[in-house]
């Protein structure tokens, strides 16, 4: 059995250690943590999720005639907020997800990176991708971190292309302290190859699965006044805080969604086993 996001959360602690572009990282306000993903579809590998963003301004649902335009239901007025989500007592300010099994057969060839990499192992590709996450986390206590176009002002863009480079130097001079290639070993199999030499692929999920902490509607209290049309009260569709026992364990097969097989134990938690040091 391999404890895949337990092995990613050790190459993260790994990296922060030895970059010094990423060293103000705190791996003890992360959590990492697996979502599911059939390999032979499309879409990213891997997410970083910031629980720092404020709550919104007051808002609300409408509803209204298509014929007349007239407002005939709304929602309740609401703010949205990031969850609380606490692990040993400490609070967690980032989830970073993994998406099993395709994270496992992500390889340069089919990720467009080989250009950044001549001559690489195809597994760099898994490697900049893990780097790529932790380099969205904002130095600067802002949640995401924000691109900057090449004239130094800010991009809408989440990922320009000085981010993949600078994500790639990053993981060349990582690769360039000689980490121990034992560290690295489960990163250079595909998933089949994988299972079949180190037996079940497991990883920690959130008890919701497949839902994880996300940005949810808080109704306000007191509501305003309305003056027409019928108010639709919102239903809470994800829990508001979060704790360790919020996190379980599953297998991640080849095909199919993954098998529940009990609480994640302390150790398998990113953020009490991988904290910098």
């Amino acid at each position: 059995m391999i404890d895949y996001t337990g092995r990613l959360a050790a190459v993260m602690a790994d990296v922060v250690r030895r970059v010094p572009a990423l060293g103000f990282i705190d791996l003890r306000e992360i959590v990492v943590f697996a979502r599911f993903g059939r390999r032979s579809a499309g879409g990213a590998f891997a997410t970083c999720h910031s629980l720092d963003l404020p709550p919104s301004e007051p808002d609300r649902y409408t509803w209204t005639d298509r014929r007349t335009g007239r407002l005939v239901r709304q929602s309740e007025w609401f703010v949205t907020r990031s969850p609380e989500v606490r692990v040993g007592g400490r609070r967690i300010r980032y989830l970073v997800s993994f998406v099993l099994p395709r994270f496992c057969d992500e390889t340069l060839a089919r990720s467009g990176k080989q250009a950044l990499y001549p001559g690489g192992a195809p597994w760099f590709a898994k490697l900049d991708t893990i780097v790529h996450e932790l380099y969205h986390i904002d130095p600067g206590d802002a949640g995401i971190r924000r691109p900057v176009r090449a004239d130094g002002s800010p991009s809408r863009q989440t990922h320009t292309p000085a981010f993949y480079r600078e994500v790639a130097a990053m993981v060349h001079a990582y690769l360039a302290t000689r980490p121990d290639p034992a560290l690295l070993d489960f990163l250079t199999h595909d998933f089949r190859t994988l299972a079949e030499r180190a037996g079940p692929v497991v990883a920690t999920v959130f008890r919701t699965y497949p839902s994880f902490p996300q940005r949810y509607p808080d109704p306000l209290d007191p509501q305003p006044s309305v003056a027409a049309g019928r108010v639709v009260r919102l239903r809470r569709r994800q829990p508001g805080v979060y704790s360790e026992r919020d996190l379980v364990t599953r297998r991640f097969r080849g095909r199919g969604a993954p098998v529940p097989l009990g609480p994640a134990r302390p150790s398998e938690h990113a953020s009490l086993r991988v904290a910098p040091g």
